[in-house]
């Protein structure tokens, strides 16, 4: 099942006057996975497409939407699938990717067919994706987690000590426009992409998983004009160009991050100064 609804985002000056239940109907996204079922969310932010897979006994395929204007769903669109649960494995037609925990695999434009399978229905995989529009096929490609390019950050001192693992980006799996990959928080750390920034070149997404039952404050708006959303596990937050993108935690957690816009330079960003937030 893929939502026929879009979530469209407002303007800078448009959230100032958001209520709190406005901004978590624009920005947030709960529910993505349930057992048996392929969720998924079509967004105006570069027409990205935010969705989750929880198969069970039975293999679930990815259907098309009237939304692609196109014959099936990847015919002019690419994909990256990171497991967050059981073993799993992805067919991609007919060829197979088996996924522990935190590997990723890249699908490109003209994949025909996709079906999403646990290994074992007591411990169901849960296939966490992104999809956005593409104009150039590169070779399907797994990347498990080990494989990825970890970038230590942060410090204990500051509660941000974190490694980012890249999979999808210009030194790793080649794609069109996408970018994605994971951020995991040493334990005691609590603050992500702080001090925080924007990029007019590209939006975000934001997926925060393995928080069990504590709960995340998501801050997002302009510098000047910030608002913040409390998260639970397993939601989404969605950041446009112009928006800041930073969370702090009740405990570590990790988080999926994807991008996808004009380039794919990693570190091309405007920073904005903490001390400058309000």
């Amino acid at each position: 099942m893929i939502a026929n609804t879009i979530r469209r985002m407002p303007r800078p000056q448009d959230v100032t006057g958001m209520s709190t239940q406005e901004l978590r109907d624009t920005f947030q996204i709960q529910h993505l996975f349930a057992p048996g079922q392929l969720n998924a969310m079509f967004t105006d932010l570069d027409r990205l497409v935010v969705g989750g897979v929880m198969p069970l006994g039975e293999a679930l395929s990815l259907p098309n939407h009237k939304e692609t204007g196109r014959a099936f769903f990847l015919e002019r669109r690419e994909m990256g699938i990171i497991n967050i649960g059981g073993p799993g494995l992805v067919l991609a037609d007919e060829r197979p990717f088996p996924l522990a925990k935190l590997d990723c695999v890249y699908l490109p434009m003209g994949t025909r067919e996709v079906t999403f399978a646990s290994q074992n229905a007591a411990d169901p995989a849960k296939f966490y994706f992104l999809s956005c529009p593409a104009h150039a096929a590169h070779p399907a490609r797994m990347m498990t987690s080990a494989e990825a390019t970890p970038v230590n950050l942060g410090a204990q001192e500051s509660s941000n000590k974190r490694t980012i693992y890249k999979f999808i980006h210009q030194g790793g799996i080649q794609s069109c426009q996408l970018v994605m990959g994971l951020t995991a928080l040493e334990p005691g750390n609590v603050w992500n992409s702080f001090p925080p920034h924007t990029h007019w070149r590209r939006t975000e997404v934001y997926f925060y998983f393995d928080l069990g039952d504590k709960i995340l404050a998501h801050f997002l708006g302009e510098p000047q004009q910030s608002r913040h959303l409390f998260l639970h596990n397993e939601e989404v937050a969605l950041s446009p160009n112009w928006s800041m993108h930073f969370g702090c935690g009740t405990s570590n957690y990790k988080f999926i991050w994807g991008m996808a816009g004009e380039n794919q330079v990693f570190d091309d960003m405007d920073a904005a100064k903490p001390l400058d937030l309000k």
